[in-house]
């Protein structure tokens, strides 16, 4: 069985793989990747493998993205850290799903479920927009404000007022439209689970932006694009050439 494991997480690869490892002595681990981009990439220049254990979310955005652009046959685990919402996504075409943090027996009863589907004469394809509606579903319900610290108060800003949000030395900030920064404690991977998508669109690592933020669209190096952003924002903000054909998409729905 040959593996391939899309996780950004350093520990929580290692400790993946490893558990494959012992539960499939066989398991042969082709590749281990952060990224979309990485992911991406792997696909196109390899042999599919037998299987793809992959997080939901990598580090330049949701691993959705690298089935979008490169269909597969070989079937595929998610890791999770959504709540139990996801539960009927994962019942699409009987992909499995695992909730962090991993545990063994659960990990050896989605390989069971491998075993169980590779051995039948039947195969379904995995039918990616059908997985992300059922997550976008009728049960998840987005904020429509954040409590954020003001001076020496508490208070809620409307979702409708926030022009973006940005990720700095490792804490999370919201921008109004009006140009007000408050500071956030949710991570942005956080705040990608909670904000309606037809609204805000995850650009890069480091920023989530409002439809109504974006300003302008420059053409940049190598099939990317670059953003001016009101607010402006004082960095460059660069989507790369994997996201700027889905950001265009966004865009123009």
């Amino acid at each position: 069985m040959k593996v391939v494991v899309f996780e950004d997480e350093k520990l929580a690869s290692e400790r993946l793989i490893e558990l494959i490892q012992e539960l499939r002595p066989n398991a042969e681990i082709l590749a281990s990747l952060k990224s979309v981009e990485a992911g991406l990439m792997w696909l196109q220049n390899n042999e599919e493998p037998d299987l793809i254990v992959s997080d939901i979310q990598l580090l330049d955005g949701s691993s959705f993205e690298i089935f979008n652009q490169q269909p597969i046959k070989c079937l595929v685990i998610f890791t999770t850290a959504y709540d139990e919402y996801a539960i009927k996504a994962f019942q699409v075409n009987s992909v499995d799903y695992l909730l962090k943090p991993i545990q063994k027996q659960k990990l050896e009863n989605a390989l069971q479920k491998y075993d169980e589907r590779t051995s039948s004469s039947s195969s379904q394809s995995l039918d990616i927009d059908k997985i992300r509606e059922a997550i976008q579903g009728s049960n998840v319900q987005y904020k429509s404000r954040f409590l954020v610290k003001y001076g020496q108060r508490i208070k809620a800003i409307p979702v409708e007022q926030i022009a973006y949000f940005y990720s700095q030395d490792k804490l999370t900030y919201l921008v109004t439209f009006e140009g007000k920064k408050l500071p956030l404690d949710q991570t942005l991977e956080e705040l990608e689970t909670v904000l309606n998508p037809d609204n805000y669109f995850r650009v890069n690592r480091k920023f989530i932006v409002h439809f109504d933020s974006v300003s302008d669209i420059h053409p940049y190096f190598k099939g990317r694009v670059k953003l001016d952003l009101q607010p402006e924002s004082g960095e460059d903000i660069v989507i790369s050439s994997d996201k700027t054909p889905l950001f265009k998409q966004w865009l123009d729905q």
